[in-house]
């Protein structure tokens, strides 16, 4: 049903960063990190992957698939629907449509994006003129890669980018996936 998305089949870097604490909860989220993603948006993927080599860089995932339980943690730590999805909605994470994800050099650094993943301020929203010119220039070079590959972008986060027709995805529970990811982990 899911995707595994490891290298060598995904030539990405990989850093989910919710199986750590650095994340806006301050706490590991998840206990048993994977990265996994609808088949649909694993292809998109890999377009992308192509087009971020074609102009020398590589992609660093932060997050891909993310359990309706994992999405209610984030709900609890900031109720914003600005920058999280209400769960009682669904997110597009919950779908397996939904990546969050910044270039990288050549090397593994990730560039400059003007803010940090998961700064769920103003400044990382697109579109913004009161960053430097290279921060500009690298979430332009961003949003050209994946929307070149069939991606969204979401308005307010530089690095989310998702499929479109989100509703033709159901929403995955990881008690559905027999715990794969959070292991019976409680979040509340």
């Amino acid at each position: 049903m899911l995707t595994p998305i490891a290298p060598p089949d995904f030539d990405v870097d990989i850093e989910l960063l919710y199986a750590t604490p650095d994340n806006l909860t301050g706490v590991p989220i998840y206990r048993h990190p994977h990265c996994l993603l609808h088949p649909d948006a694993a292809a998109a993927l890999r377009a992308a992957i192509r087009l971020a080599r074609g102009i020398g860089c590589r992609l660093r995932l932060y997050d891909a698939f993310r359990p309706v339980e994992a999405q209610w943690a984030l709900w609890r730590a900031l109720p914003d629907p600005s920058y999280i999805a209400d769960p009682s909605g669904g997110s597009t994470h919950s779908r397996g449509i939904a990546v969050d994800l910044t270039l990288a050099d050549g090397t593994g650094r990730p560039l400059d994006m003007g803010t940090g993943f998961d700064d769920m301020t103003e400044r990382s929203h697109h579109g913004r003129t009161d960053l430097t010119t290279e921060q500009q220039r690298n979430r332009a070079a961003l949003l050209g890669v994946m929307t070149a590959a069939g991606w969204r972008h979401y308005s307010c986060e530089w690095w989310h980018y998702q499929l479109p027709d989100e509703q033709r995805y159901p929403l995955l529970t990881d008690a559905a996936l027999g715990g794969l990811m959070m292991g019976g982990l409680t979040m509340g």
